[in-house]
């Protein structure tokens, strides 16, 4: 029987996945159940172990975020079954996060638990927006107020007039519902009414905002920002201390495999684009009738359309323990640069690879390059065209084997589709891609671009009403390339 686990209350932080600090990572990555709710990174999700147990506690179906009885429990329940609990929560979790309350029933239960630290929004999202809580000769003071406060009137603090007369930053959390009571009552306590103040939306808020102005006006300015945001209000909040790169202000919705996300993701944010995971499409490798023994002996053609399907290939010869040199007599095609480099990264550098990375253009490339007659194994994806198939069939032996196909992932649900709607685009990197996309969100938001790798994942997207453009060359790099050159 297991012992009792441990369970890390970890501070996500407020923003990209990176801003998770690396011991947080680390427990993501060895963890047995993971505990998240709303506000975190999806891309964070992609750390954990595929054994691992997944929780959402955030908001369904219009409901409110599970109560924090239901929360601990979970938590008990979970390090009682002797797993490793990770408990995922947005910024720090010690900064409203009610980690002082999860933790407080984690040692009543006798539960062994930690806290890892994150980077609250109260510093995180007013730096996002260019704005320094505290800076020389402005504010030398940082005073973070909730303005959820039990047993007060109105929910704010009772002494909230004395926080007038400081000198420094007051951020206000939870307050956005607030904003009008809580400027009045600053005004009331003394605070002069030109005194700036910022109401702020980012990290991975479903309606990011930046609106600007003055203690007497800024609730009126503020009226169409939609909740989480962060109030500032003090001298820093007339700052902006942002270098806008060339995507400043631009949206992107991704959508692919883990090596996908992972390479568009730090393009985007080099380039000063907000980049979120829409979909993440896992990989599931299938049984297949595959005999090695008789790929071996066919002297043939392996082709490969991906990288997923190298992977899968080669991690089915671990698995039968099959030496790869048994294949020196195959030759090897590959549809691109991309999936010839992972299988070099096995060792084996492919024959053939057609200058222009489609499918298309593989099969003419065999159909010049192959001898009449030869046995050609498509080891690819069950969502796989039937183009290059039938292209082939006309002059060689075929036989198309389905390794893996792609499933959505756990979280990527419609609780995404609020913050994909104010995506100014969105990007495919394969034609299964789309359809899982559709499959998972049933349409794609009016007025968002999408941006494709190909011409057949353009094609996949014939049935949309919605605009397309056509990466020139079949890489990550090119899809990034051509959402500068539309934006510029």
């Amino acid at each position: 029987m297991r012992g009792v686990g441990t369970v890390y209350l970890v501070g996500a932080g407020c923003g990209g996945a990176d801003l998770i600090t690396v011991r947080g990572q680390r427990l993501l990555s060895a963890c047995d159940a993971v505990v998240y709710d709303d506000l975190i990174d999806p891309a964070l999700l992609r750390l954990v172990p595929p054994h691992a147990e997944l929780v959402y506690m955030g908001k369904r179906s219009g409901r409110h975020s599970a109560p924090q009885e239901e929360i601990s429990a979970v938590l008990i329940q979970k390090a009682r079954e002797g797993k490793r609990v990770v408990r995922l929560k947005g910024g720090d979790p010690f900064v409203f996060g009610r980690g002082g309350e999860e933790m407080l029933a984690l040692l009543a239960a006798g539960i062994p638990c930690q806290v890892v630290p994150g980077v609250t929004s109260a510093i995180a999202i007013p730096a996002e927006k260019g704005i320094p809580v505290t800076h020389r000769g402005r504010s030398r003071s940082l005073h973070i107020i909730t303005a959820h406060t039990a047993g007060t009137e109105d929910g704010l603090p009772p002494d909230l007039e004395r926080l007038a007369g400081l000198r420094g930053t007051l951020v206000f959390l939870m307050g956005l519902r607030q904003l009008p009571r809580i400027t009045a009552r600053l005004m009331d306590g003394g605070m002069h009414p030109e005194t700036p103040a910022a109401v702020l939306s980012g990290g991975n808020a479903p309606y990011p905002a930046a609106v600007r102005g003055r203690l007497c006006d800024i609730a009126e300015k503020a009226r169409e920002v939609q909740p989480p945001a962060v109030i500032v209000v003090g001298e820093v909040a007339a700052m902006n201390l942002q270098s806008p790169g060339p995507l400043s202000g631009v949206t992107v919705a991704m959508t692919g495999t883990d090596a996908v996300l992972g390479k568009m993701e730090g393009l985007l944010s080099a380039a000063g684009a907000t980049a979120f995971c829409a979909l993440r499409s896992a990989v599931e490798e299938l049984p297949t009738p595959l005999s090695l023994d008789a790929l071996a002996r066919s002297r043939g053609w392996l082709v490969f359309t991906s990288a997923n399907g190298v992977d899968a290939f080669f991690a089915r010869l671990r698995r039968e323990k099959f030496d790869v040199r048994r294949l020196h007599f195959c030759r090897f095609a590959v549809i691109g640069p991309g999936t010839g480099g992972r299988l070099g990264e096995y060792g084996v550098m492919p024959d053939l690879c057609p200058e222009v990375y489609t499918g298309e253009a593989l099969g003419r490339a065999l159909l010049e390059r192959a001898e009449p007659g030869a046995s050609v194994c498509l080891l690819r994806s069950a969502r796989g065209g039937a183009l290059l198939r039938r292209m082939l069939e006309e002059r060689f032996s075929v036989e198309d084997i389905p390794l893996y196909d792609l499933r959505s992932d756990a979280w990527a649900t419609k609780s995404v589709y609020p913050r994909l709607e104010q995506a100014d685009y969105l990007t495919f990197s394969s034609a299964s891609g789309v359809e899982l996309f559709l499959e998972t969100y049933g349409a794609i938001p009016k007025g968002v671009k999408c941006v494709c790798i190909g011409e057949v994942t353009a094609a996949a997207l014939s049935s949309c009403d919605v605009p397309v453009l056509v990466a020139g060359e079949a890489t990550v790099k090119s899809l990034v390339d051509t959402i500068l050159k539309d934006h510029s």
